[in-house]
């Protein structure tokens, strides 16, 4: 297959694919065997899908679902305000299902709040990552997806913008609290790095706890290396890998003629960042990621992250001058031969206190720097 090639959906969006598209041959069959209960504008934009993963196969090599490295970090998606300390040595790990979270009643009080970005673009704040959302006369695509409790209230926020439900789904990366209502929309094409497929699809360690393949229903069926572009609602909507930054499998979304970009985690405003270190995470390189998005876009940008309210391109550059300024006091105290714990016990500047009360407490963003940083 050429390094691009350009098909067209039912309703008249091209999907770009650069670098190759992975053939996801598992995933291929079951979607084209569940095609025939969907709707028939959908089901001519899935098989086109399908039909350039087919297509692909001989010239592209294939994605292997081997397991991820694992991951040592502590739990992710705590509650807001709440952290999470390291395990005790021997204890009793437990599993977690992204799909079928345990029982918690407090999804049921979170509300989708719908919050305009620029002309179709929209961010959705509940529980766990922001939603990004593209609503138009081509059809909807979504950012993300929260946990799978809540897709009924985002599917309900989706359909109160008057276009439809998604047609697309985009995961900026693996981690549950943006990819676990993936199994709640069968009918939505899913589109990710081809490592976010891997980590998806097997078993992960974070935090201290197991966290369970999707359900293949789940999983990306369009996977990238690179880049890829989704053509709809009057613009391209650029998808772009940025390595090891958060994971090794992020990716942040540029909507071109709308001047809007959605960060994933590599950009969490007022808090300090998790960076997954065992799911190929490095913070130098996230700050490096970081400042290449900054350098890319306008200084009237609006700016979805992964975390945190709807910003400006001004937040994202004193997050990135917060990342640098870390990183270096760190890397200094590991020069001059001090432990982890004198590093904590020095902490950081005062005006960064603040940061530290949410998921990632400053002595874990230390720890996190000490083991990340060269």
């Amino acid at each position: 297959m050429r390094s691009e090639e350009r098909l067209y959906s039912s309703r008249g969006n091209a999907l770009r694919l650069r670098s190759g598209a992975r053939d996801q041959r598992p995933a291929f069959h079951s979607f084209r065997s569940s095609i025939c209960a969907t709707p028939e504008p959908v089901k001519r934009t899935l098989y086109v899908i399908c039909v350039l993963v087919a297509l692909s196969a001989p010239a592209c090599q294939r994605t292997k679902d081997s397991k991820a490295g694992k991951d040592d970090t502590k739990e992710i998606g705590a509650p807001a305000g709440q952290t999470s300390p390291s395990p005790a040595a021997g204890s009793v790990q437990t599993t977690q299902s992204p799909a079928k979270p345990a029982a918690d009643p407090s999804f049921d009080e979170v509300t989708i709040k719908t919050i305009p970005v620029a002309g179709p673009i929209y961010m959705l704040e509940g529980r766990g990552g922001n939603v990004g959302v593209s609503a138009g006369a081509d059809g909807v695509l979504l950012v993300d997806d929260q946990y799978a409790p809540l897709a009924p209230k985002i599917l309900a926020a989706v359909r109160a913008l008057g276009k439809g439900e998604p047609e697309f789904i985009i995961n900026t990366h693996w981690h549950p609290d943006h990819t676990g209502g993936n199994p709640e929309f069968p009918k939505t094409a899913i589109v990710a790095h081809e490592n976010v497929r891997k980590r998806v699809s097997n078993a992960q360690q974070v935090r201290g706890r197991t966290i369970e393949p999707l359900p293949a229903g789940g999983w990306p069926v369009v996977t990238f290396q690179q880049a890829v572009s989704l053509h709809m609602n009057g613009e391209e909507i650029r998808v772009v890998h940025f390595p090891r930054g958060h994971t090794d499998g992020d990716s942040i979304i540029f909507f071109g003629a709308n001047n809007a970009v959605h960060m994933g985690d590599l950009f969490v405003n007022g808090r300090f960042p998790f960076v997954d270190l065992s799911s190929g995470g490095d913070p130098t390189q996230y700050a490096a990621n970081v400042k290449s998005v900054l350098d890319q876009i306008k200084d009237d940008t609006k700016i979805i992250p992964g975390h945190g309210p709807l910003a400006s391109t001004a937040d994202m550059a004193a997050f990135h001058a917060m990342m640098v300024e870390c990183i270096e006091i760190v890397r200094a105290a590991k020069k001059a031969g001090k432990s982890l714990a004198d590093a904590q016990k020095a902490g950081l500047p005062d005006k960064y206190k603040r940061l530290g009360t949410g998921f990632v407490s400053q002595d874990f963003w230390i720890e996190t720097l000490y083991n990340g940083v060269k």
